[in-house]
C-alpha cells in the first residue's frame, strides 16, 4: 500500500448527484477539504485538515486522518 492511502477508500458526493467521488489517501482528501469543501470552516473540517497534514508529516497513521475525515464528510452531508 502505498504511503498515505487509506485502507479502505472513502465514497463522497461534493455536487451533482451523478458525480460520485472516491477518495483513496490523505493527499486527495487534503485537497478536497482546501479546494473543494461545500461547508463553510467548521470544527470537523479544520481537524480533518490537520490530521492531514499530520499524515503527510510522518507523525500519524493514515487512519488518523481517515477517521477525520469521515466525520467532516457526515457533518457536511456528503458522505455516501
Amino acid at each position: 500500500m502505498a504511503k498515505g492511502q487509506f485502507k479502505q477508500p472513502v465514497l463522497i458526493q461534493l455536487g451533482r448527484i451523478d458525480r460520485d467521488r472516491v477518495v483513496l489517501g490523505v493527499k486527495d482528501a487534503a485537497e478536497i477539504l482546501l479546494r473543494e469543501w461545500p461547508a463553510a470552516d467548521t470544527a470537523h473540517r479544520t481537524k480533518a485538515m490537520a490530521a492531514c497534514l499530520e499524515v503527510i508529516q510522518g507523525t500519524k497513521p493514515p487512519s488518523h486522518a481517515r477517521r477525520h475525515f469521515v466525520a467532516a464528510c457526515k457533518e457536511a452531508k456528503v458522505l455516501l
